[in-house]
């Protein structure tokens, strides 16, 4: 397997030169938007947003020594995506999301259960990303994840 990224940098450094743009903003909206106590870092090969183990000690229940994922960004194969884990964990946010999202796109959404894909890099709707950003704090992630997922951290 060839040498993998280390950084966001070096992942960005990686992308096709037709995805550096599409991710460059993907990400500035994500930061310019995100509450307060998620932290950005390098999460499984890709830029993810996390609940650091200094707010939730307890960290990923798949192995406690990663903190908490919440949200990530990838260019795939032949999309980019975001992974939202709060839009699969809150029926009310997916509601919202998919209300929302034809207002704003033209095409048809491509989602998983948190997986939304864009495979037009000129169609991605950029303002709804940044308002669904802003629509869960690390305290209401936390929440949920501790409802469905896991026992509370100790």
């Amino acid at each position: 397997m060839a040498n993998q990224p280390s950084t966001i940098e070096e992942y960005f450094d990686t992308l096709p030169k037709d995805r550096i743009e599409p991710m460059s903003k993907l990400r500035d909206v994500i930061l310019e938007n995100l509450p307060d106590g998620f932290d950005e870092r390098l999460s499984y090969r890709m830029p993810g947003y996390v609940v650091p183990h200094d707010i939730y000690p307890g960290g990923y229940h798949c192995d406690p020594k990663l903190p908490l994922p919440f949200m990530s960004i990838a260019s795939q194969k032949n999309f980019v995506a975001l992974y939202h884990m709060g839009i699969y964990a809150n029926p009310d946010l997916l509601d919202w999301f998919v209300a929302e999202y034809p207002k704003h796109c033209k095409r048809k959404l491509d989602m998983g259960k948190s997986c939304i894909r864009f495979k037009k890099m000129d169609d991605i709707p950029y303002e709804l990303i940044g308002e669904l950003v802003t629509k869960m704090t690390v305290e209401d992630w936390v929440n949920i994840y501790e409802a469905n997922v896991k026992t509370p951290a100790k």
